[in-house]
């Protein structure tokens, strides 16, 4: 069966341990395509059909005020169905201890039974607040492993953890 890496990052203003610089490929897809690379599997990027703002303090302004109010945006496409994967690698930036709220609209819109789940996040401190549990509450059936947090503004530099954690998980799997 076919891997798949799902991921939901932005570019624009970032923030950067202290400072703001513009990216042109967010951390967390800097990240997928590493795991994209190592394990053969498709990229899908989860994109919302109104994206946030490319200015940090707005973005994440947006961001909460969505979490706040229990919104899930609508997203620019689906994949059809998930049938063809078994393995499913998802990646997310850590919004204010959560998964961004796009990253739900994507998992409430399929099946996970018999699905194996690999959660993957970037931060700038805040790790994976959690959100292994989120995603098993919300993907019912599926099998959802330990997770890897990257530091954001390491990301294009994680590349030895990156690979640990995929021998971990394929140690694991055996």
């Amino acid at each position: 069966m076919a891997k798949l890496v799902v991921f939901y990052s932005r570019a624009g203003e970032n923030y950067f341990g202290g400072q703001y610089r513009s990216v042109t490929a967010g951390n967390t897809e800097k990240v997928a395509k590493m795991i994209a690379e190592t394990v053969k599997g498709n990229l899908f990027k989860i994109e919302q059909k109104v994206p946030y703002s490319s200015h940090y303090k707005r973005c994440t302004e947006q961001a909460l005020a969505d979490k706040k109010a229990n919104i899930r945006p609508e997203l620019v496409k689906l994949p059809d169905n998930l049938g063809g994967y078994d393995e499913i690698y998802l990646g997310y930036p850590n919004y204010w201890g959560d998964l961004p709220m796009a990253v739900y609209t994507f998992l409430e819109a399929f099946d996970w039974t018999g699905k194996t789940i690999y959660p993957f996040c970037t931060h700038e401190g805040s790790g994976l607040s959690g959100t292994e549990g989120e995603i098993a509450v919300t993907c019912q059936g599926a099998d959802v492993k330990k997770g890897l947090a990257i530091h954001g503004s390491c990301a294009g530099q994680s590349s030895q953890a990156v690979l640990q954690w995929l021998k971990q998980n394929e140690k694991d799997g055996l």
